[in-house]
């Protein structure tokens, strides 16, 4: 099974459990690294994420995701915060952040550049729109190797 597909399975099954937890499923990654799998599942709540609510939404999960059987390999669940960076994989993610600053690393230079930070302007099917130095830059969303929120270091509030 591909792993787009065990990703899209997982968030399926877990979306309603963990909303009915009280938190939001940001993300659901599956990677092979090394010689171990790993199913990543990254939540996010208005009142942020403790060690607790990890814990809670782990022990919530774990008998469904082993009953449902959709991965066959034996892998290592990790529940976690999406981060005050958080990663930006899916059309949601971008849409949720026009109009904020975002890093973008590519595969391809775009303008000689495989690094841009900026304010997303505008998302459409296969491209972003980043205002970067002043000047508008299209990326096509198949280039994109990472992109991240940015956090404000400065202002911490």
């Amino acid at each position: 099974m591909a792993k787009d597909s065990i990703e899209i399975k997982v968030e399926n099954l877990l979306k309603n459990i963990i909303n009915d937890l009280g938190y939001d499923l940001y993300d659901v990654e599956y990677a092979k690294e090394g010689k171990d799998y790993y199913l990543r599942i990254f939540i996010d709540s208005p009142n942020g994420i403790s060690i607790d609510d990890c814990e809670n939404v782990n022990n919530s999960i774990d008998e469904i995701l082993d009953k449902s059987d959709l991965i066959k390999e034996q892998y290592f669940l990790e529940v976690s915060s999406t981060g005050l960076e958080k990663n930006l994989r899916k059309d949601i993610h971008f849409i949720s952040n026009i109009g904020k600053e975002i890093e973008v690393k590519l595969f391809d230079k775009v303008n000689n550049k495989k690094i841009f930070s900026g304010i997303l302007k505008d998302v459409k099917d296969d491209e972003i729109i980043l205002e970067s130095d002043n000047e508008d830059v299209i990326i096509n969303k198949n280039n994109i190797s990472v992109a991240k929120t940015v956090y404000d270091w400065n202002n911490e509030g």
